[in-house]
């Protein structure tokens, strides 16, 4: 068979291999259906030699029908198994021209009999099982052997015209079936590509777009911050010329802090929108840290269980909890003492965040600063990524808790 390539800048894809995988099945349903077709040859050719003249035998001419017969049946019997297709093109070349010998000797044996079957179906498996030239080639010659086995047998001219008449015909719809074959499996990789293509398209689209919305948010946002960071940096200079009290200028410290955590948050946020890595559990420990190094507070970070690797959108979300829980710590209940514990569980990961407070807490922290909305939003965006927020005070303090089934 004709041996089609797709072009070699044209990438492989997971599509194009399910495809030449649709056109083997096909390809298989097809000889399944052709299996018995090659039987039913067989048959006919016995029950023609058989009945001929000389009939099959054991001595002299009948000797040679039955060796030609028995060569004609095995190599037709190898030709139409499935292992014959995967073998190599000179064990089938060697195959199929067996059988067309056997066909040529067939004919010379009984000249006037149906044996031009047998040549023919050599032509056949030449043209449709080797590629070229050898198919081809190996078809002309049987071809040729078939006229001239008639001819030298005594075989009139209509008779050698039919044999090649029949042969030119088997080739030409032999070789049609073949091109129609390999052209349906070409047809089928290149959609698979064109769809990959398609789908690459779309992508490229999409990062374009998010490229363009994050350049819109990140001027904005970096300039409306960066302003409100000068700002506070002006209102805490005033605040230590006014003599404010020590509150007064650590509140404005701390919304300067908060400023600045929020414009690194916003890039985070703008480079996520670029394609950039997303924020991960992975950095738990540096989120800790700078909690503590920032609050001063007792914070640690207690890892349980296996670690494993979580899909971005789950880790996103469990960092982006704990860094919420641990802001409401330094609103709340500041100076307390917190915990944060990640557990990998068998069938879910879970992160909690307690804080335990020594007594009153002095002054209201931060409760000002924020608007309100982080535990719903934590929660909102532990649910896209299928797990669950739970918030609530315990005896000591309190406690968020994230799950995700990962």
């Amino acid at each position: 068979m004709t041996a089609y390539r797709l072009p070699v800048d044209m990438p492989e894809s997971m599509r194009v291999p399910e495809a030449q995988a649709r056109a083997d099945r096909r390809l298989r349903r097809q000889r399944d259906l052709l299996r018995p077709l090659g039987v039913a040859v067989i048959a006919a050719v016995v029950v023609s030699a058989v009945n001929g003249h000389p009939g099959a035998g054991v001595h002299g001419r009948p000797l040679a029908v039955t060796v030609a017969l028995a060569v004609f049946s095995a190599s037709v019997l190898l030709a139409i198994r499935d292992p014959f297709v995967r073998q190599r093109v000179a064990a089938q070349a060697v195959t199929i021209a067996a059988m067309g010998a056997a066909g040529v000797a067939l004919v010379a044996l009984q000249p006037r009999n149906a044996t031009e079957l047998a040549g023919g179906a050599a032509v056949w498996m030449a043209v449709a099982r080797l590629p070229l030239p050898f198919g081809p080639a190996l078809a002309l010659a049987v071809t040729v052997g078939l006229g001239l086995a008639e001819g030298l047998s005594g075989g009139s001219t209509a008779a050698i015209l039919a044999t090649t008449l029949l042969c030119a015909l088997l080739a030409v719809v032999a070789h049609f079936i073949q091109e129609a074959r390999a052209s349906q499996t070409i047809t089928e990789r290149l959609l698979a590509q064109l769809e990959d293509a398609r789908e690459e398209q779309l992508k490229a689209a999409a990062v374009n777009e998010r490229g363009r919305v994050a350049g819109e948010l990140h001027d904005v946002l970096a300039h409306s911050l960066s302003g409100a960071a000068i700002q506070l940096q002006g209102a805490r200079k005033l605040a230590e010329r006014e003599d404010a009290s020590p509150e007064m200028r650590a509140a404005v410290d701390r919304a300067g802090e908060l400023v600045r955590d929020g414009l690194a948050d916003a890039r985070r946020a703008v480079g996520a929108l670029r394609g950039d890595a997303l924020a991960s559990v992975a950095e738990l420990e540096t989120l800790v840290a700078s909690f503590r190094h920032d609050t001063a507070a007792d914070v640690t970070l207690i890892v349980e269980g296996d670690e494993r690797e979580l899909p971005p959108d789950v880790s996103l979300a469990l960092y982006r909890g704990a860094q919420e829980a641990l802001t409401n710590v330094a609103r709340y209940a500041p100076g307390a003492a917190t915990r944060v514990v990640l557990r990998y569980d068998r069938d879910r990961t879970t992160l909690m965040v307690e804080d335990v407070a020594a007594g009153e807490i002095e002054g209201d922290g931060l409760r000002g600063v924020g608007g309100g909305r982080g535990l719903a939003g934590m929660r909102e965006r532990l649910e896209r990524a299928g797990g669950s927020a739970h918030a609530g005070p315990t005896e000591t303090g309190w406690r968020v808790q994230l799950e995700v089934p990962a």
